[in-house]
C-alpha cells in the first residue's frame, strides 16, 4: 500500500511506552505514557518521565491514559493532552515542517483485533496532536525505508 509523500512521524504506542520516530533523520523520542494532574486546579503539571516526580503528592494523580485491561485508550482526553505535549517537545526543524503525517502503531494484538471505536479513537488522537493526516498501522514494526517510501509490508494493514 502506498501513501502520499511528506514529513512523517511514526508513533509506536503501548500501555507502558511511547516511541516517536522521525524516519527522515532516525531521531527517536522515548517516553513513559503518563501525566501528573493537579485534581484541585484540574491542571496538567508534567508529562512522561517528569510526571513521576509528583507521585504521592496531595491532590496530584498520576494518570496513565493507555493502561486498561480491555482497551489501549482508557482516557481519551488525557491521552490527547499527553500526545500534544510530547509533540511540542519534538524539535521542529529536524522532525517535520509544520504538520506531519502520523503513522500511529498500537502495539499488541488484542483478541478479535482492534474495534472500529478503538481505531477511530487512535486516528482522532493522531489528528488531535497536530497531524496533517493520520493512519493507524497494525503489523510488524515499520522501518525508516518503509515509512519514507510509503510502502508497507503485506504482513500488516492500515486500519485507517
Amino acid at each position: 500500500m502506498r501513501l502520499l509523500q511528506g514529513s512523517v512521524v511514526y508513533l509506536r504506542l503501548a500501555s507502558d511506552s511511547l516511541v516517536f520516530r522521525s524516519p527522515a533523520n532516525g531521531a527517536d523520542l522515548h517516553e513513559w505514557p503518563q501525566l501528573a494532574v493537579d485534581r484541585v486546579r484540574n491542571k496538567v503539571l508534567a508529562v512522561g518521565t517528569a510526571a513521576s516526580q509528583y507521585a504521592g503528592r496531595d491532590g496530584v494523580e498520576l494518570v496513565k491514559p493507555f493502561a486498561h485491561p480491555r482497551t489501549l485508550v482508557s482516557d481519551f482526553s488525557m491521552a490527547q493532552e499527553l500526545l500534544k505535549a510530547l509533540m511540542r517537545r519534538l524539535p521542529r526543524g529536524s522532525w517535520f515542517l509544520l504538520a506531519p503525517r502520523v503513522i500511529l502503531h498500537p502495539e499488541g494484538n488484542p483478541e478479535g483485533g482492534w474495534t472500529q471505536i478503538e481505531i477511530r479513537a487512535m486516528h482522532e488522537l493522531a489528528l488531535g496532536m497536530g497531524a496533517r493526516s493520520a493512519h493507524v498501522w497494525q503489523g510488524p514494526v515499520l522501518t525508516d525505508e518503509q515509512l519514507l517510501s510509503n510502502f508497507f509490508p503485506e504482513q500488516g494493514k492500515l486500519l485507517s
